[in-house]
Parts: C-alpha cells; sequence; structure tokens
C-alpha cells in the first residue's frame, strides 16, 4: 500500500522527486522518488516546498541511499552538488 513517507498518510498522495529540476530525470532514473500527501508535499509551513529543512532531510538520506546503493559512481558528478 502506498503512503506518505514523511507523515504515512494514505490520503492525496503525490509523486516527489527529491532532487528535481534538471535532476528530475536522474531522480526517475535511480529510484529517488517518493510518494508525499499534499501536505508534506506542497503546502506550508512543513511541505517539502517550503520548509527548507525538510527538503534538506529528504536529499541528505537519499543521497547517502544512493551512494550506498551505487559506490562506483560519484553522486556529485550526476547531481551536481554535495547535501552530506
Amino acid at each position: 500500500m502506498r503512503e506518505c513517507y514523511i507523515c504515512g498518510s494514505t490520503y492525496c498522495l503525490e509523486q516527489h522527486h527529491v532532487f528535481p529540476a534538471s535532476n528530475r530525470k536522474n531522480s526517475e532514473k535511480y529510484g529517488l522518488v517518493v510518494d508525499l500527501c499534499h501536505f508534506c508535499h506542497n503546502e506550508s509551513p512543513n511541505g517539502v516546498h517550503f520548509n527548507r529543512e525538510n527538503d534538506l532531510k529528504l536529499k541528505r538520506e537519499f543521497q547517502q541511499r544512493f551512494e550506498d546503493d551505487h559506490p562506483e559512481l560519484s553522486f556529485i558528478e550526476i547531481f551536481g552538488r554535495n547535501y552530506l
């Protein structure tokens, strides 16, 4: 069952690319996409598109996951930034 990655809600789920914009395709390619409820995704004050702390928490967690899963690849070369 799908649920919000942050709060566990199953209501109004939306797909969130942890690394958006120019890295949207890389997020999809490497599985760095999560389900978030509308409130955790796109509502202030805590939604990741409004709350820098919550956004960075996801980015740090998923960068670490990427590096653990793909030790042969450079996160910084692919995504252009280090969040750790």
